[in-house]
């Protein structure tokens, strides 16, 4: 993913009502710009700018079907980006968590242990 896709995802994604719009469209693919209209206090031009700025950072995909477009979520953005930030230092981490986890378990003193059991 290029560094300006990438921009364009955070920037997308940092308005709290475009998440919102997001989170619709995932619960109802194929519901059209009309079916979101009544979920947001703003008029029909506002919400038809948000969803074209959820579509250049291609978190949106739309198919025109006659007079109407249909509107689907496109999660490969987020998986790149989720990637990126998560899969070089997941299993680094997870590692050293869990070392810490058993280094504490196995570390506790004895009179810790008999005051929980007695």
């Amino acid at each position: 993913m290029l560094p300006d896709d990438m921009d364009a995802v955070f920037l997308a994604l940092g308005h709290r009502d475009r998440r919102r719009m997001l989170d619709l469209v995932r619960a109802h693919p194929g519901c059209c710009p009309r079916d979101l209209e009544d979920q947001f206090p703003f008029s029909r031009i506002a919400l038809l700018k948000h969803l074209r700025v959820l579509e250049r950072a291609q978190l949106l995909h739309s198919e025109k079907q006659g007079r109407q477009r249909r509107l689907y979520l496109n999660v490969v953005p987020l998986q790149l980006i989720h990637e990126r930030w998560t899969t070089d230092f997941s299993s680094l981490w997870a590692g050293k968590l869990t070392r810490l986890k058993y280094q504490v378990e196995t570390t506790s003193t004895p009179s810790k242990r008999k005051q929980k059991h007695g």
